[in-house]
């Protein structure tokens, strides 16, 4: 397959609507993302009467924007089933078709993620022998960084979900990081072998014994997450998005402890002036907005979730990411290894030969 960025700008679709400090955010953040990528297009979903006089205040943005009016707005509140019925003409429906039809080669939103999954899941479909997509994300770790996923998409999952997730979670770590074999973990409340609920002890035996591109190292508990302990946490929306938005709240805690710390006296005042590179180096690399914007994973298209509370700084890092996946070919990299995992999983020795993908190196921006 051709290089995305060869046959033309990439146009990214933005769910004008989506997240709490919507449209206003959202045009913030595509305002900063432009600076990062100069030649990406915009296709801008949402309510034309509130979006158009936003982006006249942002002349080089509209320059290369376009919007498309759509009369209604998926809220938090609506459950996913609700939005599937009702939700056609809404900002979120019309970004995800604008996709599905070629206009653009990504959706970003900041909405409700459990109607963002499920009408992606109804447009773009899913990659064979997936039952359901998975959000997947990096998170820092003292090695460097790790992917879990489920963030939050399927608050409930059965054994097999979690099999799948592991496989797609190794592809994943393949195709992004460059790892060749990347090591997987199920999280739990103990690394015994007897404890936690039946899905992961069931998903946990399925995966010592089948072969897939990753090597199971048993179960790891919360405090494994930051030590790196594995390069994949594979588990359920619930506890994962807990456990996002735990460390999201640590990081916040320990900023705000070092700032009232620091005013505590002049002598401390002092100390951070002297020390201030440093500090605002570690204030970078905690920041959650650093890590904003997660992949709907084992769909046939790009779909970014962007968290619904972040900043427009925060929103501009979700559509970096969709705009790295894009000119990287992601999506074409995880098909690939999923297929020839696949292939070779029902004896198709060809399917295990070839060219092994390199990694896409998404960049984080300056």
């Amino acid at each position: 397959m051709s290089d995305p960025a060869a046959s033309g700008p990439v146009t990214i679709a933005l769910d004008a609507m989506g997240g709490d400090r919507a449209p206003e955010m959202v045009l913030e953040g595509a305002e900063i993302a432009r600076t990062h990528h100069p030649d990406v297009h915009f296709l801008i979903v949402g309510d034309e009467a509130r979006i158009a006089p936003l982006l006249a205040k942002r002349p080089a943005l509209a320059a290369v924007s376009v919007i498309r009016h759509a009369a209604d707005v998926i809220t938090n509140e609506d459950k996913p089933s609700a939005a599937l019925r009702s939700g056609r003409n809404s900002s979120m429906r019309l970004a995800i078709d604008a996709v599905a039809a070629g206009e653009a080669q990504c959706v970003v939103s900041a909405g409700n993620t459990g109607a963002l999954m499920a009408t992606a899941k109804i447009v773009f479909k899913t990659l064979p022998g997936i039952d359901r997509p998975a959000i997947a994300s990096f998170f820092p770790t003292l090695r460097g960084e790790s992917v879990m996923l489920d963030l939050g998409a399927n608050i409930e999952c059965d054994a097999e979900n979690l099999v799948q997730f592991a496989i797609m979670g190794s592809v994943f770590a393949k195709a992004v990081l460059g790892l060749v074999d990347p090591t997987v973990g199920l999280l739990n409340v103990g690394s015994e072998a007897l404890k936690g609920p039946d899905p992961v002890r069931d998903a946990a035996a399925k995966l010592r014994e089948i072969e897939f591109p990753g090597r199971f190292e048993g179960f790891v508990e919360g405090d494994d997450i930051p030590a790196g302990k594995v390069d994949v946490v594979v588990t359920d929306g619930f506890s994962g998005n807990i456990a996002l938005k735990t460390a999201e709240g640590t990081a916040k805690l320990y900023a705000t402890w070092l700032r009232h710390s620091f005013r505590s006296s002049w002598l401390a005042s002092l100390g951070y002036l002297l020390a201030r590179g440093a500090f605002r180096r570690l204030r970078h690399r905690t920041d959650p907005r650093q890590y904003n914007g997660a992949l709907f994973l084992g769909l046939n298209g790009i779909c970014v979730k962007s968290h619904g509370g972040t900043d427009g700084e925060g929103f501009a890092h979700a559509i970096d990411v969709g705009v790295d996946l894009v000119i990287h070919g992601f999506n074409d990299k995880v098909k690939q290894e999923f297929s020839r995992f696949e292939g070779a999983r029902n004896g198709d020795d060809s399917a295990s030969t070839g060219p092994t993908t390199a990694p896409i190196g998404i960049e984080q921006p300056q």
